[in-house]
């Protein structure tokens, strides 16, 4: 009788140690390990770029012995240009345009037009993830025509640019942008003619970064 206590009391001793000891390997096993997660990748705006811009110009043209004009018109054309991150946000780029500006009027008689004009600008801007905030300045020239009545001549003026504005990034690759260009042309002989020519441009385009 004693030996079947003793077995019995043995084997439920057993069974409880064993339990005990099956909750220790669940509680005591290790976490899984953390899933590890991509940063997003941050946009850049170092590179080359393409794009085509349209807009609008505000001329004031001065030619000597007629008078002063208007010569208002909308301004067609592309640009081409190449970023560099310098780091701290700093965007450094060289740029270039081709447009056609659709301007003329008549001083006293006098026909005065530019057409087909361009320029080369050096570029600094401050890039706020995808907008980049720039100024640019540089070389700029049109194709002057002139005609008095007693003859006519074109010339090719050239003078300096200067402005601003900002480019948005829709996506990695297309941006849009707004801008503001000074261009002073100088004056020049066309025809025996001096003419002084001047014009304010406001710019909206879209480009393509590579």
């Amino acid at each position: 009788m004693n030996t079947k206590i003793l077995l019995g009391t043995a084997a439920i001793l057993l069974t409880a140690s064993t339990t005990s000891f099956a909750a220790d390997v669940v509680m005591e096993a290790p976490p899984a390990p953390p899933v590890a997660v991509e940063a997003p990748a941050t946009f850049s705006w170092a590179g080359a770029y393409v794009g085509a811009e349209g807009g609008y110009g505000w001329g004031d043209g001065d030619v000597d012995g007629f008078g002063s004009g208007d010569f208002d018109g909308g301004r067609l054309g592309g640009f081409v240009g190449y970023n560099f991150d310098v780091g701290s946000n700093v965007i450094l780029g060289v740029e270039g345009n081709l447009d056609y500006d659709w301007n003329s009027d008549s001083v006293a008689g006098a026909d005065f037009e530019t057409g087909l004009n361009g320029g080369i600008r050096g570029r600094v801007g401050y890039a706020v993830d995808r907008a980049l905030l720039f100024a640019a300045g540089g070389w700029t020239a049109t194709d002057a025509k002139l005609d008095t009545g007693a003859g006519e001549d074109s010339k090719m003026m050239n003078g300096w640019t200067i402005g601003g504005g900002v480019d948005y990034a829709f996506t990695d690759n297309m941006f849009g942008r707004v801008e503001y260009r000074y261009n002073d042309y100088g004056d020049k002989d066309i025809g025996g003619t001096n003419v002084d020519f001047t014009q304010h441009v406001v710019n909206v385009g879209l480009g393509v970064k590579f």
